[in-house]
């Protein structure tokens, strides 16, 4: 099972940014900034602000992903799917909302956060603002490697026609007392095609051998290291 990787970007504790912009690694320690309207997009938008801060570095992640792609604009549907991983989902907006459960029986239990308090709300704020058709999936994030999303994203290109996979992760930082060691906050995205990108130079071929991950070749490890070699893959 194999694919192309035609775009990356991320929201990270090293800040918002895309592949063709920096070769630096984004998967690091450090506090993790929640970006604001102005960060990500241009033109005012009200549903942008309404987002909870999970929903909020995953959608601006997968901007940035498709903007390194040359994907973000549409005037058609498109038959792309998203596999986000994560280990937390969206555990703080649900004690968020929790909180707004408590004072007087429930009176106060906020509208808005409970529209966010399901892991896969971010990948439907995606599919409508970028004309997306594909399968959409959150999944535990269990395996130390990190690399769940990218497999599902390669057996969803290989069995269910779509023309490409957003995959990748997204966690806000933990509660003090659940973190782990070796663990980076945000959201950071790839986009998986079947073919190489015509109009955008692409990072290079991904595939799935058994349950193993190929990048250009070589076996990767763990998310971090596959990140570190795609951005350093392409030519700049």
């Amino acid at each position: 099972m194999k694919g192309w990787i035609n775009g990356i970007g991320w929201v990270t504790a090293a800040g918002c940014n895309s592949g063709r912009n920096t070769d630096q690694q984004p998967l690091c320690q450090g506090s993790l900034e929640i970006p604001k309207r102005k960060q990500v997009f241009e033109k005012p938008d009200m549903r942008f602000g309404r987002l909870d801060e999970f929903s909020r570095i995953g959608l601006a992640a997968i901007a940035f992903c498709l903007r390194d792609a040359g994907e973000e604009s549409w005037s058609e549907k498109r038959p792309i799917g998203i596999i986000a991983a994560s280990r937390y989902g969206c555990l703080q907006t649900d004690i968020s909302y929790l909180q707004t459960m408590l004072p007087e029986h429930g009176k106060l239990a906020s509208p808005n956060l409970f529209a966010y308090t399901l892991s896969n709300s971010f990948l439907g704020e995606a599919a409508l603002r970028f004309g997306l058709t594909g399968t959409t999936l959150v999944l535990n994030q269990a395996d130390e490697s990190a690399l769940s999303s990218l497999r599902y994203a390669l057996e969803e290109l290989a069995w269910n026609g779509q023309q490409a996979v957003i995959a990748g992760s997204c966690d806000l930082a933990p509660p003090a007392e659940l973190s782990r060691k070796g663990e980076y906050p945000g959201g950071l995205f790839m986009l998986i095609g079947k073919e190489p990108s015509t109009d955008m130079a692409s990072y290079g071929e991904i595939e799935l051998r058994g349950d193993e991950i190929f990048f250009a070749g070589s076996k990767v490890n763990d998310f971090q290291a596959l990140v570190g070699d795609v951005l350093a893959a392409l030519i700049r």
